[in-house]
Formats: structure tokens, C-alpha cells, sequence
């Protein structure tokens, strides 16, 4: 038996008043996951516990089986592990966000989605104006990037704000506040300067595109977590399939191995049969391979009701049918959201999410279709979202 848990990252969300109170999986023409929603086993599961931030790196967590509560130690910290930054007791990272700011106001937290080619000279930029012996700036994947900090641990009590919970808001209210938050503010007031002439941004504007304007810190994180690996704790051979640096990250520290997939993004422009085709082709030499898929998060973080349905779509059409035409016989899958994005609010929420599994041993639960709606009147429930995993391999 092989196994396969698809991630469809932030593909939960709430009834949209303007579409007949539907969600966007409601909306969405997903005739796969609806067979196979028809043939398994649908509920709702919480992966994010109560009281802890409703991040990617907490709820991914808790889908790959490992509880958030004993074992999160912050976002940046793991995708520091992705990107090969070494990390020492006396140092701390941040997520290091290209912004745009417009008129005093969040215009896009990701810079147009800067391309990662655009994205490195300005990196570069920021290493040579703003590094030192105690500051370092590192390159990640399109607008998101690493700033790694010496002695100034203090800077991790500071209050900070993900760029992607404040569109089109006045910043000032927002930058990091409280203990430690002096120097993060400096270094982001700073990178104004550096970025504002740079010839990236001129060929940016001079293109329509938006430029990115300044450097945005927040999920702060010391030391890299210590997780048991993956085999140790679920008896598999692992792989995964990612377009971000945190699931790759998370990946590297549970022993699974980073499938490199040409064409696998971040975004819209994900090469969805690719992904699926390599996932399937790491099946020949691992027991499970887990395959995340961004898009319909960035979507909803960008409030845009007709891409996130469209990725939902694509998802279904080009990576589940692919999945599905395998049989129960060959393949047992957990498929699920890792947390909600509503498109009202445009950022993550703690809400439970659905979940389903399919494949031998996985008998109908009376659901008609794979949505909010639908798993919660099946009336089943994980309230503990890392034990799923285990739901998954034991059947």
C-alpha cells in the first residue's frame, strides 16, 4: 500500500454573501474530490490549537501528524532550515517580506509577487547597505526572504504583524511594537532607502508592475525545533512536493526528502500536472509523499474569489484526477486544507477545516460533495488535527 496526504493550502474559507452564502469549495467544480468525497471517509479536523497563531508552519504541522503544541517553536526557524541558514543559540530569524507601501497604507504584501529573479538584487542590496557582523539578509522565494540577527534576542518579544492580515490599512499602527522592537523597525525604515532607486524597482514601475518599497519583519524565531523523523514515528519512507521554503523546510527536519519538481510555484502559475506526475513517480521509492499546493492561499490573500476557485479547480482536474485514477487498491489519501483563508478577511484563521480520507478500508460517510457544508454534517470530528495521520497509515 502507498499513501498520499494533498495538501490544498488555505482552501477552506466562509459562505460569501455575494455568491449564495457558498464557499469557494462550494463554488468550485471539483467532480473528483466529489467522487471521491462520495467514497470515503469526510469530517472536519482542528490543526490549529486553540490559543496558537493559525500559520501554515502550525497547521502543516499538524496535518503531517505532529502536535503544534509540543513541537512548534516558530515559522522562520524552519524555513531557515529550508534555505540552508545555519542558526546558533545567540542568533534569531525573521521572515523578511519585499512590501509595497503606498500613500502610508498596505498596498501588497507581496510586491506584485515578485519574481524570485527580481527578488535577489534586492536582497543582494539590502546584504551590502544594511549587513554587518551581527545582520545578514538571505534570499528565499519570491517575496519572501530571511534576516538573520546576532545577540538581539530581545527583538523576539517584539509584536509583530504578518503584511497579509493588513491590506490596503495604515501601516504605522501595525510595524513591530513593544520589547525589542526598536532595531526591527530601524532595519525597516532603512530599507526604504535602499530600495526606493534601485534599478529593479525603476524597471518595475517603468512595466506597470509594483515595486517593492520596503522590507516587512515579523515571525520571529530562535533555535530549530528537534522533531522526531517521520520514519521513526510513522514507520514510512517519506517524500514532498512544495513551491514554498516552509514545507520544504518542515520536510528536511522530518527526514522526508524535498522533491525538486521544474515548473512547482508558489502561485497561479503552478505547473499542476508536473507536481502530480513527479509525486506519483516518488511513489516508486518512498511509502508516502505529500504534495502542498499554495495557490489557493495566495489567492485568498489577494481577495480574489474567481482565482481561488480556479486553483481549487485546477487542483481537482489535474492533480486529484491523476491521484484518483491510481484505485483504492494502490492508494490510500488524506486530502484536506491545511486552515482557512477567508477572502473577507484575507489572511488565515483558526477554524476547523475539512478533511478526507480515501482508499481501502475508507467507507462512505454520507457526504455528496468535499466542502465545509458537507463535512460537517457527517457529524465526525478530530479535535486533535496531528492524529489524523495516524488515521491515515492505520486505516
Amino acid at each position: 500500500m502507498k499513501y498520499c496526504v494533498l495538501i490544498i493550502d488555505g482552501a477552506s474559507g466562509w459562505p460569501l454573501p455575494d455568491r449564495e452564502g457558498k464557499t469557494c469549495l462550494e463554488l468550485a467544480h471539483t467532480p473528483n474530490l466529489d467522487r471521491m468525497a462520495h467514497e470515503g471517509v469526510v469530517g472536519m479536523a482542528r490543526t490549529v490549537p486553540p490559543g496558537m497563531e493559525p500559520s501554515s508552519a502550525c497547521a502543516c504541522m499538524s496535518v503531517l501528524g505532529y502536535d503544534p503544541r509540543v513541537y512548534y517553536r516558530g515559522r522562520s526557524a524552519i524555513e531557515a532550515r529550508s534555505m540552508g541558514i545555519p542558526l546558533n543559540e545567540r542568533e534569531v530569524v525573521f521572515r523578511c517580506n519585499l512590501v509595497a507601501i503606498q500613500d502610508g497604507k498596505m498596498w501588497d504584501y507581496s510586491s506584485g509577487h515578485i519574481a524570485s529573479d527580481d527578488a535577489r538584487p534586492l536582497i543582494a542590496a539590502l546584504e551590502e547597505r544594511l549587513g554587518n557582523e551581527r545582520i545578514h539578509f538571505y534570499p528565499g522565494v519570491s517575496y519572501r526572504h530571511i534576516c538573520k540577527i546576532r545577540d538581539r534576542e530581545e527583538t523576539l518579544l517584539a509584536t509583530c504583524t504578518p503584511p497579509h492580515d493588513i491590506p490596503g490599512k495604515p501601516i504605522d499602527e501595525f510595524l513591530p511594537h513593544g520589547p525589542g522592537s526598536e532595531l526591527l523597525r530601524e532595519l525597516m525604515a532603512r530599507s526604504e532607502d535602499v530600495l526606493r532607486d534601485h534599478p529593479v524597482n525603476i524597471k518595475r514601475r517603468s512595466h506597470g508592475e509594483v515595486p517593492a518599497t520596503m522590507i516587512w519583519l515579523f515571525w520571529g524565531s530562535g533555535r530549530i525545533p528537534d522533531l522526531p523523523p517521520f520514519k521513526e514515528l510513522y514507520g514510512l519512507d517519506a517524500a514532498l512536493t512544495s513551491g514554498v521554503d516552509l514545507l520544504r523546510g518542515l520536510a528536511k527536519m522530518l527526514g522526508m526528502e524535498a522533491l525538486e519538481i521544474p515548473g512547482v510555484t508558489d502561485g497561479l502559475d503552478n505547473d499542476y500536472a508536473a507536481q502530480a506526475i513527479g509525486a506519483l513517480n516518488a511513489l516508486e521509492e518512498h511509502d508516502l509523499v505529500v504534495i502542498h499546493v499554495e495557490a489557493p492561499d495566495e489567492a485568498a490573500h489577494a481577495g480574489s474569489i474567481d482565482d481561488k476557485i480556479d486553483a481549487i479547480q485546477r487542483v481537482d482536474g489535474e492533480v486529484v484526477a491523476r491521484l484518483l485514477s491510481q484505485g483504492k487498491n494502490a492508494l490510500r489519501m488524506l486530502i484536506m486544507p491545511d486552515h482557512a483563508t477567508p477572502i473577507e478577511v484575507q489572511t488565515h484563521t483558526p477554524d476547523p477545516v475539512p478533511f478526507m480520507l480515501w482508499g481501502q478500508g475508507s467507507e462512505g460517510s454520507g457526504a455528496r460533495k468535499f466542502s465545509e457544508v458537507e463535512a460537517g454534517r457527517t457529524g465526525i470530528f478530530i479535535e486533535e488535527g496531528h492524529k489524523i495521520m495516524g488515521k491515515l497509515i492505520q486505516g
